[in-house]
């Protein structure tokens, strides 16, 4: 019979309580992380599907973070745009409800010094950043959307600014005549109203003549001339002729004249000669002082507003030559001599597509902007002629100068039917918001399918396994009471007392 000493006992008693450290080990982990293994390895046939399972929850994370991102800017946006409109209606009944025309010492009437507040307002909003980024910008998230308000009105060095551009336009459409390129002469009993070729000032665009027996043409010919032949005339008391004439901003105005046998006419009359040829000679005088009536008044307001939309397009548009008064043409402006007033990225690609993000597994979503989309450049133009114009009080022409802008600026904010407003723009975000939406709400349930597909792999019970701890303790506790009995034994233990 063999006889196994109590060393041999004593290190399989440590052996089987090492294994059961290294299992209460094990188990603490799990206890502590709430899965079973640590390692893919660990999981052994299960580890496959664990890890895809952990790239798909990643993968949905991701979406759901750069999904609050978006949907932040996206909040925020909306805020700015509301805010636009809101400064958008303030100025226009503002210019719609005119009251006393009262200048201040800059020249200006109340609601003029008001809407440069509202300009700086408008481009401050403009440039607005979500974290570091320029929302306004496009895909230059990094660069600042707009000028400066001082910039853009009164230029930077030799860079032009829009006070500039609209006495330079003021100056070319008005000519050097002041009759804005038209001229009305006679001959015999032939009346010809034409324009001279350039594209500022008045165009001739139509007539009407109720004129009995007159011969009346055009516009015809190039550069453009309307005829009245008044030779077989018999022109009646109370007849009339209409001249339609288009402005630099392409708004329209007539001339209407009237013929009387009152001498001297009133206001928009002329007065039946004793000939026709003296007919024709007082047609075109009152024909000459209406249209000088009209190119100190409607003409400056349109002329203003012409240099606002030329100098807020893309390029922008200056008077070619000097003195302007002789100009043929228009050029366009380069960043050393005009004030570029959007300065964020601007590419041929459509402003939503400035800025795209993928929200969802199968969910994208565009939502870039740009502050010179044609709704948002309009608000700004209009604004900033507005804050740009002024006036003397000692012109007798200022106040209708200054109706005329007005009524203008007043149509213009009212939006054409037709163009982008900004209400467009925030339909096109409010669309993109609601993608957002949607995609968190489809996010959130599929991070919750995968964690309990995960659960059910990597998971523990932690009732169970806190009961597998304290077993494993209670043994272990027993086996090292019994290790520590057995050390201390030795062949004294099992031998009698020694008889003498």
């Amino acid at each position: 019979m063999s006889i196994t000493g109590a060393g041999s006992i004593t290190a399989a008693n440590i052996a089987a309580q090492n294994n059961m450290m290294n299992q209460l080990n094990t188990l603490a982990q799990q206890l502590g992380s709430g899965q079973i293994a640590q390692t893919y390895s660990d999981l052994q046939d299960q580890a496959g599907v664990a890890l895809a399972l952990t790239n798909q929850l990643s993968a949905i994370n991701g979406y759901s973070a750069t999904a609050s991102t978006v949907g932040t800017t996206l909040t925020v946006a909306q805020s700015v745009l509301s805010q636009l409109d809101g400064a958008s209606n303030s100025i226009q009944q503002a210019v719609g409800g005119q009251g006393a025309f009262t200048l201040n010492g800059n020249g200006q009437t109340t609601t003029q010094a008001d809407a440069a507040t509202q300009l700086g307002n408008i481009l401050s909003l403009l440039n607005t950043q979500v974290g570091a980024n320029y929302i306004f910008s496009g895909s230059a998230l990094n660069q600042p959307s707009v000028a400066s308000e001082s910039d853009i009105l009164n230029g930077n060095g030799a860079q032009a600014g829009l006070t500039q551009v609209i006495s330079e336009r003021q100056q070319a459409d008005q000519g050097t005549t002041g009759l804005g390129h038209l001229s009305a002469t006679t001959s015999a009993a032939v009346v010809t109203l034409s324009q001279d070729g350039t594209p500022f000032g008045f165009q001739l665009t139509g007539v009407n003549s109720s004129l009995t027996g007159a011969s009346v043409s055009g516009p015809t010919g190039s550069p453009p001339a309307i005829t009245l032949d008044l030779t077989s005339s018999t022109v009646n008391n109370g007849d009339t002729v209409q001249f339609q004439l288009t402005l630099p901003d392409g708004s329209t105005q007539t001339i209407s004249l009237q013929a009387t046998t009152n001498s001297p006419p009133g206001a928009n009359q002329f007065t039946i000669g004793a000939t026709p040829t003296d007919t024709a000679t007082n047609l075109q005088a009152a024909l000459t002082s209406a249209i000088g009536g009209l190119a100190q008044t409607a003409l400056p307001a349109a002329s203003a507003m012409a240099a606002a939309n030329d100098f807020f397009g893309d390029p922008p548009q200056r008077v070619n030559g000097s003195p302007p008064d002789t100009s043929t043409a228009l050029v366009n402006g380069t960043s050393a001599n005009t004030v570029f007033w959007y300065t964020g990225e601007n590419s041929a690609t459509p402003a939503r597509q400035t800025a795209t993000a993928q929200v969802g597994p199968s969910m994208s979503i565009n939502y870039g902007m740009r502050a010179n989309e044609q709704a948002l450049t309009s608000l700004v133009a209009n604004v900033a002629v507005l804050a740009a114009t002024t006036y003397s009080s000692s012109d007798p022409n200022a106040q209708g100068n200054y109706q005329a802008l007005s009524q203008e600026v007043a149509a213009n904010l009212d939006g054409p039917q037709g163009t982008q407003t900004i209400d467009d723009i925030a339909a096109d975000l409010a669309s993109a918001q609601t993608t957002v939406s949607n995609a968190a709400t489809l996010n959130t349930q599929t991070q919750t399918t995968l964690q309990d597909m995960m659960q059910n792999i990597d998971g523990v019970n932690q009732n169970q396994i806190g009961e597998q701890i304290l077993t494993l303790q209670n043994t272990l506790s027993a086996s090292m009471s019994v290790s520590a009995r057995l050390a201390q034994l030795s062949l004294v233990n099992y031998l009698g007392p020694v008889s003498g």
